[in-house]
């Protein structure tokens, strides 16, 4: 069976929708409340590379008040991104799913079923 983890945030319905099609399939994910429990810097890292994302950027809530707030720009550096998402860990994109080295967004959830190929995998 493949370890899965989810990022979640239970107050957000691409989330709650994310997870509930986890389960749907068969997968119990190791459930992270991100919010509860921020990321560090080197985990976010990881999941800026899992996700094959080119910048950290991609990876931010930029309508949150707290980007503003963190000064950050289209232009910001990954080392900002990710100083600025373990301050404020409500600026993470979410939902992120988590199945070894490959991760994807949850956004919309069905993104999650290109974590699902193989049956035995879970």
């Amino acid at each position: 069976m493949a370890d899965y983890t989810i990022y979640h945030n239970p107050r957000c319905s691409k989330s709650r929708q994310t997870l509930a099609l986890l389960e749907q399939h068969g997968i119990e994910p190791r459930v992270i409340r991100y919010l509860d429990t921020p990321p560090d810097a080197a985990t976010l890292r990881a999941l800026v590379n899992k996700l094959g994302l080119a910048r950290a950027h991609d990876l931010l809530r930029t309508g949150e008040s707290e980007y503003a707030e963190a000064g950050l720009s289209a232009d910001a550096g990954d080392a900002a991104v990710i100083q600025a998402l373990v301050a404020h860990p409500k600026l993470l994109e979410r939902p992120v799913v988590v199945k070894g080295d490959q991760a994807v967004l949850g956004r919309p959830p069905e993104n999650v079923l290109t974590l699902i190929a193989d049956p035995r995998d879970r």
